[in-house]
């Protein structure tokens, strides 16, 4: 399979090392921040399939791009809500193939079954205060994490209308998850839920211990998008749907 990696960042060169570590691939195209000119239809056509590891706004006309050059993307871009559902939409309407997810790590996305089936159970007890937290690498710029959005809208969605919506650093009114987000060096990703009552502490945990983990399961998405039309997440490449 031929990769084109769309961002040569610290993920993309992570991408790159597990697919020569695997040599089962090819990366054919490579493009970073002083290679933008190379970002071409017709370069992206000599790929099979593109890997987006940008930002959030290079993200929906990266895909736009890849839908014109009818090759399949798997985006791992966050912050860009609005712009993947409008690629979404375009995605289902003309058959193209997109793969997005906030994290490719399959201990985080086994996390977020965790995490929604805690969310459950703890409907009833209303004596606990829910908190969360996520620590990353200083040079990460947006905040909270998509991967600790998508914590919070799976716990909103499993919480029985007790919480509305989540808010960084400070919660507003009970109903709010406040987040808060922290930067340290060389943090490559840890998040917490925190349920606390005046008699106990409930935590669950996810801490990466590197970008790996980040990267295999991009080219796991890649592998699996291949040669298929439709919208994908991690929830199908791991059969939880």
């Amino acid at each position: 399979m031929k990769i084109a990696l769309l961002g040569y960042g610290k993920m993309g060169k992570a991408i790159e090392e597990v697919v020569l570590e695997e040599g089962r691939h090819e990366i054919v195209l490579k493009i970073g921040s002083s290679h933008q000119g190379q970002l071409t239809v017709s370069n992206l056509r000599m790929a099979d399939v593109a890997i987006d590891f940008t930002q959030p706004e290079s993200a929906y006309s990266n895909v736009m791009l890849c839908f014109e050059a009818n090759i399949p993307i798997v985006v791992g871009t966050t912050s860009w809500a609005e712009g993947l559902e409008k690629a979404k939409k375009i995605c289902l309407e003309n058959n193209h193939s997109l793969f997005a997810s906030p994290n490719f790590s399959i201990g985080v996305n086994l996390f977020f079954h965790l995490n929604t089936y805690l969310a459950k159970l703890m409907r009833p007890f209303n004596e606990y205060q829910l908190t969360m937290a996520e620590i990353h690498h200083t040079e990460k710029k947006d905040a909270p994490s998509g991967t600790a959005i998508k914590l919070a809208n799976d716990i909103i969605a499993s919480s029985s209308n007790r919480y509305s919506s989540w808010s960084l650093d400070k919660a507003l009114s009970e109903d709010i998850i406040p987040i808060t987000a922290i930067r340290e060096l060389h943090v490559p990703g840890t998040h917490h839920v925190n349920y606390t009552s005046e008699i106990d502490y409930i935590q669950i945990s996810h801490e990466a211990k590197g970008r790996k983990g980040f990267a295999v399961g991009a080219v796991r998405a890649a592998e699996f998008i291949y040669g298929k039309k439709g919208f994908f997440t991690m929830e199908d490449l791991l059969n939880f749907n």
